[in-house]
Formats: C-alpha cells, sequence, structure tokens
C-alpha cells in the first residue's frame, strides 16, 4: 500500500471496529407483494438435461498502493472420454457452453429479458433467462410442458396476479413467451421489493439476490420465518446462479453499476444523509478479495449495516495508525487476531448488511478517523 502524498487529512471520526455499526456507511453499487408460488420438484423432468461447468478467468486490480483480486478461478478443463463411455461428449469450454445456452434463447426475447430486469435493482437478464431455463430449457413448445403453462411455469392464480399483455398483440397468455417473461420480472420484482424491506429492518440477512430467488422457489413468509435462505431453498438458490453464469452475455449493455466514491450523500436504503466513510467498488457475487497490505485480522464478524466485515490493522505508516476495512462479503476465510501478507484471500465479495447488490465497500481508517481510500490506493488526491 502506497503512502498517500500528500496524506490525506482526517474527515470523519471511525467507529470502533469491534462493535457492530447501527447505521450504514456504504452505499449499494448494483440499481435494485405476495408470496410466489412454489416452485415444482419435477422440473427437471420437464427440460433435456445439458452438461454446464463452471467459467470463469480471473482479472487482478493492481494499484498503485492497494491490491485487490477481482474475479473468480480460472478452470481449466481437458477434452477427452471418460473410460468406458465412448459416447461421452468431450470436454467442453466455458464459452462453447455459455454458447449453448443462449443458442435456446430467440434473439428477440433478449430485450424483453432486459426489460423485464431493469425494473428491478436486484434483478439481471441472466438470472431471469436462469430462471426460464431451470423450469423449460426455454422449450416454448407449450405442448411439450406439462403442469403449470408457458416457459415460466405460471399456473392459473398465478398469472392472474402477475400476467399481462406485454407485446401488445391483444392477448394476455402465459404461453407467449414475451408475456411470460415480462410476468417473471413483475413477480420477481415484488419479491425483491419484500425482501429488501425485511433486510432492512433487520429480520432477515443475505444476499437480496438470493432471498429474492428462495422467496420465489418456497415462499416470502418462510424466508422471514427462517430469517435467512431457508435449507430447502438452498438448492434451488445455486442452481440459478449457476445457470446465470452461461447467460451473463445478456447483461452487457446494460447501465453498469458505477464506482460509489468517499464523502456525503443520501443512503438509497435508509434515506438518512450523511458521510459514505468508503469507497464501493462494483464485483461480481463471490469475487475474491485479498489483503492490501501486511498486518493482523483485529475483527471478522457479521454486522448489521456492513454485512460481513473484515478489518485489518496495518500498524503505522509514516507515522499514522492505519487499518483497513472490507464489507458486504458474502463469506470470510481469515479470523481476529489471525496474520495476513498482502494478497491474503480475506473473503469473496458480496451483498450483506444494508446493500442493494454485490460489491466490496473498502475503507482506509488513519489514526481513528475515516479518510479517502483514493490517495492511498494511487488515484488521486
Amino acid at each position: 500500500m502506497n503512502e498517500p502524498s500528500p496524506a490525506p487529512e482526517p474527515e470523519q471520526p471511525a467507529r470502533e471496529p469491534e462493535h457492530s455499526v447501527s447505521e450504514p456507511e456504504d452505499a449499494p453499487i448494483v440499481s435494485e407483494p405476495g408470496d410466489a408460488p412454489t416452485v415444482s420438484e419435477q422440473e427437471e423432468a420437464r427440460k433435456p438435461a445439458r452438461r454446464r461447468r463452471r467459467p470463469g478467468p480471473f482479472t487482478l486490480l493492481a494499484l498503485p498502493g492497494l491490491t485487490v483480486l477481482v474475479g473468480s478461478v480460472v478452470f481449466l478443463t481437458v477434452a477427452g472420454k471418460l473410460p468406458g463411455a465412448e459416447d461421452e461428449e468431450p470436454a467442453r469450454t466455458p464459452a462453447a457452453e455459455e454458447a449453448d445456452a443462449t443458442a435456446l434463447v430467440d434473439d428477440s426475447f433478449v430485450p424483453w429479458l432486459k426489460q423485464a430486469a431493469g425494473a428491478c435493482k436486484v434483478l439481471r437478464p441472466s438470472v431471469l433467462a436462469a430462471q426460464i431455463d431451470a423450469y423449460s430449457g426455454w422449450n416454448t413448445d407449450s405442448a411439450a410442458l406439462t403442469g403449470p403453462s408457458g416457459i415460466a411455469g405460471f399456473d392459473e392464480a398465478g398469472w392472474k396476479k402477475w400476467g399481462k399483455d406485454a407485446d401488445g398483440n391483444g392477448t394476455s397468455s402465459p404461453k407467449e413467451p414475451v408475456d411470460a417473461i415480462m410476468a417473471l420480472g413483475r413477480q420477481d420484482g415484488a419479491l425483491a421489493d419484500e425482501v429488501t424491506e425485511a433486510r432492512t429492518s433487520g429480520t432477515v440477512n443475505g444476499d437480496l439476490l438470493d432471498l429474492t430467488l428462495a422467496a420465489y422457489t418456497r415462499s416470502t413468509a418462510e424466508v422471514t420465518k427462517a430469517g435467512k435462505v431457508p435449507a430447502k431453498a438452498t438448492a434451488y438458490v445455486k442452481k440459478i446462479e449457476k445457470l446465470a453464469k452461461h447467460y451473463k452475455i445478456f447483461d452487457k449493455g446494460d447501465a453498469s453499476p458505477g464506482q460509489a466514491p468517499y464523502g456525503t450523500r443520501e443512503h438509497p436504503l435508509t434515506h438518512v444523509t450523511k458521510l459514505h466513510t468508503g469507497v464501493d467498488f462494483p464485483a461480481a457475487q463471490g469475487t475474491p478479495v485479498t489483503a492490501a497490505r501486511e498486518g493482523t485480522v483485529v475483527f471478522a464478524a457479521l454486522t448489521k449495516a456492513y454485512g460481513n466485515r473484515i478489518v485489518v490493522d496495518h500498524g503505522t505508516i509514516s507515522g499514522a495508525h492505519v487499518q483497513t476495512t472490507y464489507s458486504h462479503l458474502s463469506a470470510m476465510y481469515v479470523t481476529n487476531g489471525q496474520h495476513v501478507t498482502t494478497g491474503t484471500l480475506l473473503g469473496d465479495v458480496g451483498s450483506t448488511g444494508l446493500s442493494t447488490g454485490p460489491h466490496l465497500h473498502f475503507e482506509v481508517i488513519r489514526d481513528g478517523y475515516y479518510n479517502d481510500p483514493m490517495p492511498w490506493l494511487g488515484v488521486g488526491g
């Protein structure tokens, strides 16, 4: 971590990191009633099985002062056949898997996926595409589907609540793909609003997208009762998040979440105007976060506002006591008192606490006061 030149002046006394923060200092990065119907356990039988592999080249963001690892692990696959399985397809590359998935979706549906997801800050087009994939495999032949109707699986009651004539052709039907896509977006959006309210009030905790998907496959009431993603919803949530990676190309061209700077602003969830004590870096859910400099972990726990939060004490730098913090993590891999070096994996990017989407809220505390992190990163000031 470079020493800023000139050194930033203290702006705001930092709260004790050992205690939970009662009000949020973090800004969300990703733009954001009734219980949803339970998803049928027979959804796998409705679609042809397709082999999928986890994609993900990683990117190393090396800043002059602090080093933050953003990205996921690269998975190498070797083409070939398993012994005794001569009829099995050779291993597929992530790019090929993505191409296979997106080929299922008619190009004319993509703008509707974007429109349906755009009305909700939590959703992405890739998530809606993954939900439809999980239910019907994007099979638009309604005669081939059993049970609830159409590619998104709306029954009569669900369609009465969420269905509309989205494409303006004079007919509102779950068997019309455009109508179904927009109805699913409305349903997910309403569920996202419900779990956002529950999380803001402290009733539940967890990532907003995870909670929304859990409410979809189970119910908002069940999520609220559990206070988190219920165990019975875990498999569905993981499945959708895995499938969504194959449709990530649909997210391109949308308004990308920007970097929220240090400074005074109105918090979008609490609507309280106060100092945003750090910088928010947008990143995908599960992106690895590493230590910016050698030091000792002095706090690693869940808090109400910051969610999963880690504070690393770096000792004295140029006569000043410096700490860095990492908040809203989806997972933490270090414990209090642990010694870390530059690049040590601390946790993964998430959206726990008061946040509207995956990002890293990063702070620099100098002699007990929050400082603008950017000069320490060699980016400004």
